[in-house]
């Protein structure tokens, strides 16, 4: 299963992210459709809900997410990512930059063949074997890698539902739950049902929606080009008054694997004030 959005190789977007109680999840999909389609994968999985890996990369100290928790400008963070509960390839490099509310994200394609040599083989050459865009953004996260001296530090997993924007050129909206992680220093983008464990809880959502909801929380995305955010988009916020925050995947997960290990608490100087922070 190949992942939504995969037709770009870069592109510039705001990322508006609102933290909703799951009893909103229905009722937005309902005024969704009337702008927006679901997307392909949604379409054909169980609920509109399908599977999302991401195994996220940092330097040995950890600089990409020390950089997010201080609220450094500019930014950015590197993952590989893979779809479904037993993926298959092809998996997707990605590489997202943060600038003054503007993120710009850059994607490419890699086979099976080529993940995880590509990173781990020094005798590897990247082929032209799709477009030039798309070796150009390999080479990119390749030089990233090499540069910070970046390896695998955790494995991220959650159910998406997604829809696409029918009346504009380039306008996303996601909805995430079930967020789950294990920490991964292997180039592993399979996740492992056993090893999972679920952050889905009151000390990753310090917002009203986690007292208002119960069945969970549920991160929606709004996605748009900074050029242009869609009438509907703030339509939908006015109508189900959603309050913008904050919040990463990467630094949630680890820094919940700070709580419950004396490693990562001595690499983040953590204590538990961090938990109240969404970057």
């Amino acid at each position: 299963m190949s992942g939504g959005g995969a037709f770009f190789t870069s592109i510039d977007r705001y990322e508006l992210k609102y933290i909703i109680p799951y009893e909103l999840v229905e009722p937005i999909t309902d005024y969704l459709m009337a702008f927006c389609v679901l997307d392909y994968h949604s379409t054909i999985s169980e609920n509109n809900f399908y599977d999302v890996n991401s195994l996220y990369f940092d330097t040995p100290h950890f600089l990409f997410y020390k950089n997010r928790m201080n609220g450094k400008n500019p930014r950015f963070n590197m993952r590989a990512r893979s779809y479904g509960k037993e993926p298959k390839p092809p998996y997707f490099l990605e590489i997202k930059f943060k600038d003054s509310g503007i993120v710009n994200k850059h994607r490419a394609t890699i086979n099976d063949e080529d993940w995880p040599m590509m990173l781990t083989d020094p005798n590897f050459v990247i082929e032209r074997d799709g477009s030039a865009k798309d070796k150009d953004k390999k080479e990119l996260f390749y030089q990233l890698v090499t540069k910070y001296n970046a390896e695998p530090k955790i494995l991220t997993h959650y159910k998406r539902r997604a829809f696409v924007s029918i009346m504009d050129e380039y306008a996303r909206v996601t909805m995430d739950v079930d967020l789950k992680y294990n920490l991964e220093s292997n180039f592993n983008i399979i996740p492992d049902e056993e090893k999972l464990i679920s952050y889905d809880n009151p000390n990753t959502f310090v917002s009203e929606a986690q007292s208002n909801s119960d069945n969970g929380c549920v991160i929606l995305e709004l996605k748009c080009v900074p050029t242009e955010v869609p009438l509907w988009m703030l339509d939908l916020i006015r109508q189900f008054q959603l309050n913008r925050t904050s919040f990463s995947k990467y630094v949630q997960s680890m820094t919940n694997a700070a709580r419950h290990s004396q490693f990562y608490k001595e690499s983040f100087n953590f204590n538990d004030r961090m938990v109240n922070v969404h970057i």
